[in-house]
């Protein structure tokens, strides 16, 4: 694996030396995530998950991949959070652009649902799948969050309209608890194809899992090299116990050293469009890891050079209590140059015979100093091309170093307390059976 990262545009902000200060204790933390003595450590399988996938297991996903993809146009994933961020991640960074112009491709084109409570999003979803043939996998541990549950429960009734009920058992993977919850029971009585979701993996660091891969399979990905790319970075980080050595140490300590002067935001930054997904997926890992008990850095993400011109400005000028983490491709798939032009008008001669991957390089270069420059620290993270290898070697790297800088942070970073804040109030509203005191609470509230 070949991911290099650079934190000298942090020196000027923070001394080196104050950076390999913390060299003992992020090394212990990651010592406490080998050793499962840390808290929340009933959820560290996915840490020598990418080495425990077997043969076995690529066979089965491939085989539910082969037969569902010569009977789909489309494979619809059902669920939300990192049910369904680590897949979309991948499919937007490995698809063509304009995947959706080419006509019929060879492999079902993934599309995606229950991840929001859209009534047009879903009326305009069940209109399309009227011309397309088409699958479901269903992403749930207990599958009655509501938002996926919602939405399978729309889907199964349409794909059951267009094909039949037998038909549909065999369109329908279930994705979910090995042995308890309502979709692991409706899965067996209805006789859906399954797999699990590991008791020890939470939701955000599951793309490796069957709920990334068996998707991402079907789709026509290759899940093999995705997993290599991940072993290799899990070789990497889990065997080094120096900064120099281990990239995901040098992160976590170097992100927690400048959150300790008062850094308070870290935005992701890319200039490849296709890792917009990537940064969403890096959002939730490391918001729902470290944001609790009152502490954790703000995650944030731009799209660059689009964001140049709209966040670029608070970048450069506005509060000083950011960071910036650049995720840098080397090599662009395709050479495009600029061309000639004997009119000039628009003054880009000077570029002629340039790739535009230079002039993208030269903007991130100058972006860089010039945020330096106006007081934001920076940290490069270069991968050699958008590739399967790459994105798994790249995400395990973040999960890693994630769980690191979680403990660094003194949080239990395997636990999401806050998120069932907003579900308690929302039954409430629905007047849901079992919360009829917290429905009258909130009636006098409101």
């Amino acid at each position: 694996m070949n991911l290099k990262i650079d934190v000298k545009n942090v020196f000027d902000f923070i001394p080196e030396s104050e950076i390999f200060a913390l060299k003992d204790e992020s090394s212990a933390k990651l010592k406490s995530l080998k050793s499962g003595d840390g808290e929340g450590n009933d959820f560290l399988g996915w840490v020598n998950l990418p080495s425990s996938i077997t043969e076995e297991n690529f066979v089965a996903i491939e085989k539910t991949a082969q037969r569902l993809s010569g009977k789909s146009d489309i494979v619809i994933v059902i669920g939300i959070g990192g049910s369904y961020l680590g897949a979309k991640a991948v499919n937007d960074a490995l698809s063509h652009n304009f995947e959706m112009l080419k006509g019929k491709r060879e492999h079902p084109t993934m599309i995606f649902a229950g991840h929001n409570i859209g009534e047009d999003y879903m009326q305009e979803l069940t209109d399309t799948l009227d011309n397309y043939s088409y699958s479901i996998v269903v992403i749930s541990k207990s599958g009655t969050t509501t938002e996926p549950a919602l939405a399978f429960r729309i889907l199964k009734d349409h794909l059951i309209a267009k094909v039949g009920a037998e038909e549909a058992v065999s369109r329908i993977v279930a994705i979910t608890d090995s042995s308890k919850g309502a979709l692991r029971q409706l899965a067996e009585q209805e006789g859906y194809e399954t797999y699990v979701i590991p008791d020890d993996v939470g939701g955000r660091f599951s793309v490796l899992t069957p709920v990334g891969l068996v998707p991402l399979a079907i789709s026509g990905f290759n899940i093999r090299e995705l997993v290599a790319g991940a072993v290799s970075m899990e070789k990497i980080c889990l065997n080094n116990d120096n900064l120099e050595d281990n990239p995901a140490l040098l992160y976590a300590a170097t992100r927690n050293a400048l959150y300790r002067k008062g850094k308070k935001i870290e935005i992701l930054v890319n200039y490849h469009n296709k890792l917009h997904y990537i940064s969403e997926w890096w959002k939730q890992l490391y918001g729902e890891s470290e944001g609790k008990d009152g502490k954790g850095i703000f995650p944030a993400a731009v799209d660059n050079s689009t964001d140049l011109h709209s966040m670029g400005q608070y970048v450069q000028e506005g509060e000083r209590i950011l960071f910036e983490t650049v995720i840098s491709v080397k090599e662009s798939e395709h050479d495009v140059k600029v061309p000639e032009d004997s009119k000039d008008l628009d003054k880009l001669n000077y570029l002629a015979g340039k790739r535009i991957d230079e002039v993208n390089k030269m903007a991130e270069l100058g972006t860089t100093l010039a945020h330096i420059d106006g007081g934001v620290p920076n940290i490069r993270i270069e991968i050699p091309e958008i590739n399967a290898y790459n994105l798994g070697g790249l995400m395990y790297f973040f999960e890693i170093a994630c769980g690191i800088s979680g403990y660094m942070l003194e949080v239990n970073p395997f636990n999401q307390p806050g998120v069932e804040a907003y579900k308690k109030n929302m039954f409430a509203l629905l007047e849901k059976p079992g919360f009829e005191e917290e429905t009258k609470k909130i009636k006098e509230r409101l």
